[in-house]
C-alpha cells in the first residue's frame, strides 16, 4: 500500500525530545518553543506569534480576540474544516457560509461581498492547498466595511501572496502542525498576531488568563487572573519535534516540490476530458502541500478513488460542505453554493509525503491517466 500520507522524522526529533526529558522545563513555554516562535517572527516577519496545541486552538484564540457579541456574523467559506466555523460558533456568532471560486476551493471577494451587512464583524479566508486567497482585495473589503480578517492559514506553511508570507496579511492567523501537514509535530498549531492591538491579550488569553507570560519577562513582580483563556501552550515535546522539523524545512520543501513535479509532469495535458487540475493564480507561490485533482462527477471520483484502492494506492476526498452538514443545515440561510458542492464531490487528494519515492509517484500517475482514460 502507497499511504495517503506518512509523517515525516527524520531522528532529531528523538534528540530534542530527549533533550527535553532532562531539562527542568517539560510542560510548555520554554527553550523550544521559543526557538519555535523566534523562527517564525524572523523569517517571515509576523508579529507575535503563539505555539498551540492544534490549529483548532489557535483559531479558537483568533475568535477571542475579535470580541465577538451576540448577533454578530462570520463570513466563512463552506469548503473548509470544521473548525473555521466553530471557533467562532463558539464565541456565539452566527456563520454566513460563502461560496468557493470557480478556479479554485478559496473564497473570492465576489462571494464574500454580499454577505456583508451591519452586523459583519469577521471575514476568515482559507488559503485552500497553501494557494493564496487574493489578500489586497479582500483586506481592501474589510477595510471599507470596518472588518477584521483572520487567516485560516493551516495548509500554507511556507507560501506566499505576492511578496508576502501567508498568516502574516490579515489581522490574526492561525497555522496547523498536524501530522498530515508540510511540517508536523503529531499535533499543534500557532496564532500569529499581526495587529498590534492583539499582542498583549493574546499572551494572556494563552496563559489561560493570566499574565504569566509579563510575569516571566519581568514586567510585574506577580500575576493574577486577568481575562478568559485556557490552556492554549504545548509542551516543550511538541515543541522540540516541531523544531527538529523546522531546521529542516527546505529539505523537507524541497523534497515536497520534486514528488509534486513528478505529478504535474505526469498529469497535466494528459488527462481526459472532464478531469482537470486547477491552476496557480499569479500572485500565488505553491508551498507543496497537497496534489489533487477534480473528476468530471462524484461518480467518476468514485471509480477512480476504488480502483486506485484495489491497486494499492490510498487516496481521499477532502470537505464535506458544512452549509449542508447535519449540524449546521437548519441554521444555514438556504442560498446554494453550487462551486462549494462541486469541488466537495469531484476532488481527490494524491499521495504527497517526503518518504514518497520518485517509482511510486510515477506509479500512481500512471494508474490515474490508466484507470481515467478508460472511464
Amino acid at each position: 500500500m502507497i499511504p495517503f500520507n506518512k509523517p515525516y522524522c527524520s531522528g532529531r526529533e528523538i534528540s530534542y525530545i530527549q533533550e527535553v526529558c532532562r531539562s527542568t522545563t517539560m510542560s510548555g513555554n520554554g527553550e523550544f518553543t521559543k526557538l519555535c516562535h523566534g523562527f517564525f517572527e524572523k523569517r517571515y516577519g509576523f508579529r507575535k506569534c503563539l505555539l498551540c496545541t492544534s490549529g483548532t486552538d489557535a483559531l479558537e484564540m483568533c475568535a477571542m480576540l475579535c470580541r465577538l457579541q451576540p448577533g454578530d456574523e462570520v463570513i466563512v467559506p463552506s469548503y473548509t474544516f470544521v473548525s473555521s466555523a466553530l471557533a467562532f460558533l463558539r464565541e456565539g456568532a452566527y456563520i454566513r457560509f460563502a461560496d468557493s471560486g470557480s478556479g479554485n476551493p478559496n473564497i473570492t471577494v465576489e462571494n464574500i461581498e454580499p454577505l456583508i451587512n451591519e452586523k459583519t464583524k469577521v471575514i476568515v479566508v482559507v488559503h485552500y492547498a497553501g494557494v493564496a486567497c487574493d489578500m489586497d482585495a479582500i483586506m481592501a473589503l474589510a477595510e471599507k466595511h470596518g472588518l477584521l480578517v483572520v487567516e485560516d492559514a493551516a495548509h500554507s506553511i511556507d507560501s506566499y501572496y505576492k511578496d508576502r508570507p501567508l498568516g502574516g496579511i490579515g489581522h490574526v492567523a492561525a497555522f496547523s502542525f498536524h501530522e498530515t501537514k508540510n511540517i508536523n509535530c503529531g499535533e499543534g498549531g500557532m496564532l500569529v498576531v499581526n495587529d498590534e492591538r492583539f499582542v498583549s491579550r493574546a499572551e494572556i488569553l494563552w496563559e489561560k488568563g493570566t499574565n504569566r507570560a509579563e510575569f516571566y519577562r519581568g514586567m510585574v513582580n506577580k500575576y493574577g487572573w486577568c481575562d478568559m483563556g485556557s490552556s492554549f501552550l504545548p509542551s516543550e515535546f511538541n515543541a522540540a519535534y516541531l523544531w527538529a522539523q523546522l531546521e529542516q524545512i527546505d529539505d523537507i520543501q524541497g523534497q515536497r516540490r520534486h514528488i509534486w513535479e513528478i505529478y504535474d509532469k505526469a498529469l497535466r495535458g494528459h488527462l481526459p476530458e472532464g478531469y482537470t487540475i486547477p491552476d496557480l493564480p499569479d500572485y500565488a507561490t505553491n508551498n507543496y502541500h497537497m496534489y489533487y485533482l477534480l473528476c468530471p462527477s462524484l461518480e467518476a471520483r468514485t471509480k477512480l478513488m476504488d480502483y486506485l484502492k484495489n491497486k494499492g494506492v490510498q487516496t481521499t476526498f477532502h470537505y464535506l460542505p458544512l452549509h449542508s452538514s447535519k449540524y449546521y443545515e437548519d441554521k444555514h440561510d438556504g442560498r446554494e453554493l453550487p462551486n462549494c458542492d462541486r469541488y466537495a464531490d469531484t476532488l481527490v487528494r494524491l499521495p504527497l509525503f517526503y518518504e514518497e519515492t520518485d517509482d511510486e509517484a510515477a506509479l500512481v500517475a500512471r494508474l490515474v491517466l490508466n484507470r481515467t482514460h478508460c472511464l
